[in-house]
């Protein structure tokens, strides 16, 4: 329990054995709930894992790949099933600050927001740790994402660290989600046709001697572009053809 909310952290991983030890580790002690969801690794990722002893740890293991999309959806679908109000995303490679989950936790726990997700461009350690192309990258995904997902104030649209509630995540088609790269991407415009209010804040990027992008071009490049078209249609028959103004879990509440 941290902010009067019970917290899950999901944490995503394919063949992470070298770190995911690591990880559950550094999650905050408040942490009510640890769902790890092993993708569908082939180096005892799920084995380590379930090695750790750590209170409120579960692991959850796909016999195939799905993709992290789909890793993160099984993840929500099992906090949904724990009845907790807000379900956070780490990364199972260490590449996110757990101290940064407070800071990710405030909107909600504020009413000012359904969905939080962490912007690394906020942190001026941007420019010296993450790789350029990286930066390249996201950039023009992220002013992409803009424009079809209609989050004009929300940036950095590739970070997986966020947060949602348990109310963001049930208005949410979940079977519908991208499951693979660009999943972010789809979920926010998905969020935005649902009403949910988003909140963008500052998170530390991290990137180790060690790291390596596992993205490549020619394989993301036609499912993006299909992911942003296909955000950009939703947003036109959720906005244009009905209008309507993004709520606060606050406003939500019943009177």
């Amino acid at each position: 329990m941290h902010r009067g909310l019970s917290i899950a952290v999901v944490i995503p991983a394919y063949n992470e054995a070298a770190a995911i030890a690591r990880t559950i580790a550094e999650v905050p002690a408040w942490v009510d709930r640890i769902i790890v969801v092993d993708d569908g690794s082939h180096d005892g990722t799920h084995r380590l894992a379930r090695r750790a002893r750590r209170r409120g740890l579960e692991v959850v293991r796909h016999t195939a790949n799905r993709g992290v999309g789909g890793a993160i959806v099984t993840g929500y679908r099992r906090a949904l099933a724990l009845g907790v109000d807000v379900a956070v995303v780490m990364a199972g490679d260490g590449q996110m600050d757990p101290a940064d989950v407070d800071g990710l936790l405030a909107p909600i726990a504020d009413g000012r927001a359904g969905y939080v997700k962490g912007n690394r461009f906020l942190h001026r350690a941007v420019w010296r740790e993450m790789p350029l192309a990286r930066i390249v990258g996201n950039v023009v995904l992220s002013v992409a994402t803009r424009v079809v997902s209609g989050y004009w104030h929300v940036f950095d649209s590739q970070c997986g660290y966020t947060a949602a509630t348990r109310a963001a995540l049930a208005a949410l088609d979940l079977d519908a989600v991208f499951p693979r790269y660009g999943y972010p991407n789809d979920l926010l415009a998905r969020l935005h046709a649902a009403g949910v209010a988003v909140a963008d804040v500052r998170v530390r990027p991290i990137y180790g001697p060690q790291w390596k992008s596992g993205i490549r071009v020619r394989t993301v490049v036609h499912p993006i572009a299909w992911v942003l078209a296909r955000a950009f249609a939703r947003r036109i028959a959720a906005e244009w053809l009905r209008p309507q103004r993004l709520l606060s879990p606050r406003e939500r509440e019943p009177s």
